[in-house]
């Protein structure tokens, strides 16, 4: 819901203000929204006669791809929102970033046992991820109001739970017969960094949001601004900001 919050200030602001607040919808969206959901929910994958390690830096990795993907596909599509096919590339160049995160967070995992995933589902689950992609790109560029967000929200987040469950469905372990030491770290060893940087992107990007001026005065400020462009085509005086004559 953040992210839509803030795609929705990159609309109405445009220019290089809008670069800004993509930035942090790409860290709200892909960060602390797509790539939070699949590590908690990894969390709760188990093995029997195993435990599971991560490998940190292909955990980390997975993030960082999150969020560049993310990132890369409101980029593309928001460069022409009337455009279909920059939509359809934005969504498909996510979609793509999104099932790459997934797996190699699945391959970071590190367990006494032979995985092997069915070809069928790992396709399936990428098709859903470039769908789900392209309708958050669709509702992130075009929905606006408190409600309309909220809803868009939660249709992302069945879609993208959709695509996650989908491929660990695609998993299959086959414990080894003795037990081996599984190097990496416990995923307790996550939590407290996670819970962290959370924390300070998501008061940090909220703060900003609540700082800056809403969104009923940025459409009056830019009504305000068509106003004053017509009448200066037209050979009016320019006015000030309150609209005073000037001169």
């Amino acid at each position: 819901m953040l992210g839509l919050l803030l795609t929705s200030r990159a609309r109405l602001t445009g220019g290089r203000e809008a670069k800004f607040w993509l930035t942090g919808a790409a860290f709200a969206i892909g960060g602390t929204g797509i790539w939070t959901m699949h590590f908690i929910a990894m969390l709760g994958f188990s093995v029997s006669g195993s435990v599971i390690r991560y490998d940190v830096p292909l955990t980390a990795v997975s993030a960082i791809i999150a969020v560049a993907f993310v990132g890369m596909g409101l980029f593309l599509a928001a460069h022409d929102p009337e455009r279909l096919g920059f939509l359809l590339g934005g969504g498909v160049l996510t979609g793509l970033g999104v099932a790459s995160m997934h797996y190699l967070g699945m391959r970071a995992m590190n367990m006494s046992g032979h995985v092997s995933y069915d070809p069928v589902i790992v396709s399936l689950s990428v098709l859903i991820a470039v769908a789900a992609a392209t309708v958050a790109l669709w509702f992130t560029l075009r929905v606006s109001g408190a409600l309309r967000i909220g809803g868009a929200a939660l249709v992302m987040g069945v879609a993208v739970s959709g695509m996650h469950y989908t491929g660990m469905y695609s998993l299959s372990v086959s414990a080894h017969s003795e037990m081996v030491v599984v190097p990496g770290a416990r995923a307790i060893d996550f939590l407290l960094p996670l819970i962290v940087g959370i924390s300070v992107i998501t008061v940090g990007l909220l703060l900003a949001v609540i700082l800056s001026p809403s969104e009923k005065e940025l459409r009056s400020e830019a009504e305000f601004r068509e106003r004053l462009r017509g009448r200066d085509d037209e050979g009016a005086p320019e006015v000030d900001l309150f609209g005073t004559p000037r001169g």
